[in-house]
This record gives C-alpha cells, structure tokens and sequence, in this order.
C-alpha cells in the first residue's frame, strides 16, 4: 500500500510531526521532491529536529528511508544532515539514494544568490537553496545524474559543456568570478565518494517492496500553492508538490497510491512571497506568529519570520481538491486556544463579486477576504486525546472547517508532541 503526506496550502502546514507519526507504521518512507529548501519539524524522544533532505523515517530502525530520483540531492548538505541526527543520539539509518536522482552543483546555489541580488526588490524571495538553477539545468538537459558522477568521461564532458553556459552568466550578466572545470570536477569527486553507499536502484526497490505487501508512505515539501502548475506563479517552487507527482518522484504506478492525507493548519502561515489573501499585519500578526507553531512560526530552513493569517478555507478547499486529498491533518489547533473569536477567510471578493473558487494568480492580486467570525474556547487542549472532550466551540470550529473543505478532518493536532493527536472517524 501506498500512502502521501502532503500540503494543502504554501508549505508549512505542520507536515513534519504528521510524517513522523505515519512513518511509523511504514515501511519505506521517500521524499520523491523538492531539496533542502524547505523543512520539517520534529520533535520526538531523541529531541526537536529540523529535517530538509532526510525523509522522517529515519527515526525508526524498521524503515527504509529514501532520496527519490525526483529529489534535488544536495550530496553535502545530505551527509551534514545524517551525521547532524546520529551525533544526538539517533542510530544511523538505512537510507538509499536513487541513482537517477541529480545532483545539486555548488554553482546552483551561488546563481540562485546572484539572481536574488539582481532582482533586488523584484526577488521571489528564494531560500538560495540552488533549487530553481537545478531544475532549470534538470530540464535543460545539462543536469548530472548520481550515476553519471561514477563514470569519469561522461562527467568531464558534461561538466565542460555546463560551464561554457554558466560562465556566460557569471561574467556578463551577474559580473562574478568565473567557474573553473577542474575545481569542480575535484568537488565531484568527493561528492561521488560521498553518496557511493547509499546509491540504488530505488525505483525497482519501491516496486519490489509493494510487491512483498510492503507500506510506502510518500513525503512531499510545501504544499499545493507552491506548485508551479497550481500555485500562486510565478511566486512558486520548482518542482511539484502535488501527491500525483509523488509516482513520477519515486519511480511507482499513479494507481498505487491510495491514501493521500493532506495537511490543513487552523491558521495559515507561509514563507516567501506572493499572494496571501488572509495574511495578518502589525500586532495582530505578531501575537499569532509568536503564539504559534512550537517557539513561534519561523520558517525550519531559513529562519525567516513566517507570514501568517487566519484559515483560508477557499485555498484549503482548493488545496485538498488539487491534491485528490482523502483526509485532512488538521494542525496547531491549541495555538488558537487565546482568542475570543476567530475570523475564517470564507470567500474572496473579486471585482465586487464574491467566490469561493480559488482563482489564477493575476484574479488573486485582487482579491480581498470575506470572512465568517467563529467563536473562542478560550482555553488550552493540549493533553486531550478524545475529540468528545474538546471544547463545544472547538469542535464547532472543527466542523466548520471540515465542511468548508470538503474532505473528512480525521487526525487533529494539539500540541507539538508526536503523542498530541487527537484522532477523529
């Protein structure tokens, strides 16, 4: 069986404690996207991690966790992960690297700064990850596949034929040292020497696994509103976070994948920039951010303070829909607990007509939220574990939420704890 984990909205959902909680009945956990450019928060018995490239099955030694060949490999950011986790007391775990995954190039990353610096005030807020050079090479076909780094002429000549084009950049557009061939083949060869134990075939592992009746869970980063397709474009990330991409990320049939639980947060939050219709400013903003997530809503990557809002049902319906959701995680609910009422962003007015459909990103500009005001409970719920003994009005906000979104809200969240879950039929 194949289940996903994935965001409803942009990214930051709280999908990291979720993860760790279903990895635990899995077998084999794949990150089939994305990089190090975003992360998961975890808090278990071993102590409170920040993961980026690791997928969350490596707190258990029953799992095989897996780099998918959709992953943008960061190979030194990866090896300083998995020592980072070993070195507080986690056993090593049993990790395989795709070896048709690629590998992000130290030049990625200094071209996503020296664009971000171009674009000055116009910059899309990148994490300067190397994220959107990777798959620009990746689809330009110029990118370096794992398995390329172990067969020295192959590397040579690509490396070659890359370095013409960057070094074009490099002088007459960005203005910056040029790369050097030698330099960076040497760096390739450390990274091959690095991710040499790890490298599979893990798209015939996968598939041989499910055969034996094995669990998958597939593990995405950000959520539907960053998808290039279906998010808010351009202001977007590069890869697809969307659960249907999880076959082509980890090497698997689409009609495998049978569960897909889509994380919704109670509030909304979002790093980087574009269109946030329910985002809070100034004091109000402020209080939600501090108050929120586990020490305040600071992105797990790059520290930055989260924007942050209040529950956007148009882009969660929109969300969950676009990821063929069949259950909603509905996450940091406690954080709420100090409100006398909470407003929920119900519906945009557009042009002085108000919809409840998410609209394409130049509608979305316009767009200002209509919201419906709920209720407080105006007390903690951390440490409830029947839904029956939560607040009358937090389960009134709970239902409101699940009927705006239109999927069931099986599993809710109400505390950072992997043991705070309250879990609803």
């Amino acid at each position: 069986m194949v289940r996903a984990i994935v965001g409803a909205n942009w990214g930051d959902e709280g999908k990291g404690k979720i993860t760790d909680m279903l990895a635990a009945d899995s077998d084999i956990v794949v990150r089939f996207q994305g990089g190090s450019n975003a992360g998961h928060t975890i808090v278990n018995h071993y102590g409170k991690f920040a993961l980026h490239l690791l997928p969350s099955g490596v707190f258990y030694d029953h799992t095989t966790s897996i780099l998918g060949n959709g992953v943008a490999l960061n190979i030194p950011f990866f090896i300083k992960e998995l020592n980072s986790i070993t070195e507080k007391g986690v056993p090593k775990p049993h990790i395989l690297v795709s070896d048709r995954a690629q590998v992000l190039m130290p030049y990625h990353i200094l071209l996503d700064q020296y664009e971000e610096e171009r674009l000055g005030k116009a910059s899309f807020g990148s994490t300067q990850s190397g994220i959107a050079p990777f798959f620009s090479d990746k689809y330009a076909k110029i990118g370096i596949q794992v398995s390329e780094l172990f067969d020295e002429e192959v590397l040579k000549d690509k490396v070659e034929k890359a370095i013409v084009k960057k070094n074009v950049l490099m002088e007459h557009l960005y203005h910056k040292p040029l790369l050097d061939k030698d330099e960076i083949l040497e760096t390739l060869h450390e990274y091959r020497d690095l991710i040499a134990p790890y490298v599979a075939d893990t798209a015939l592992f996968i598939q041989e696994a499910l055969k034996q009746g094995k669990t998958v869970l597939l593990e995405g980063q950000l959520g539907t509103l960053k998808d290039p397709d279906f998010g808010i474009y351009p202001m977007v990330t590069s890869s697809s976070p969307i659960a249907a991409y999880g076959a082509i990320g980890a090497g698997l049939a689409p009609y495998e994948i049978k569960d897909i639980i889509t994380v919704v947060k109670a509030y909304s939050s979002a790093v980087g920039g574009g269109e946030f219709v329910s985002e809070l400013h100034g004091a109000e903003a402020d209080e939600l951010r501090n108050r929120g997530g586990d020490g305040g809503e600071y992105g797990a990557t790059t520290g930055r303070p989260r924007r942050v809002g209040w529950l956007d049902t148009v882009a969660s319906r929109y969300g969950v829909r676009m990821q063929g959701a069949t259950e909603v995680a509905f996450t940091v609910l406690d954080v709420l607990g100090y409100l006398d009422e909470i407003p929920v962003c119900t519906g945009y007015e557009i042009d002085g007509k108000v919809t409840e459909d998410f609209p394409v990103t130049v509608k979305l500009k316009k767009a200002k939220p209509v919201y419906e005001k709920l209720p407080g409970w105006k007390c903690d719920i951390r440490g409830i574990k029947k839904y029956e003994d939560l607040p009358e009005n937090c389960r009134k906000y709970i239902e409101f939420a699940e009927k705006k979104i239109g999927v069931p809200i099986t599993m809710i969240s109400n505390g950072p704890g992997r043991e705070d879950i309250i879990y609803r039929k």
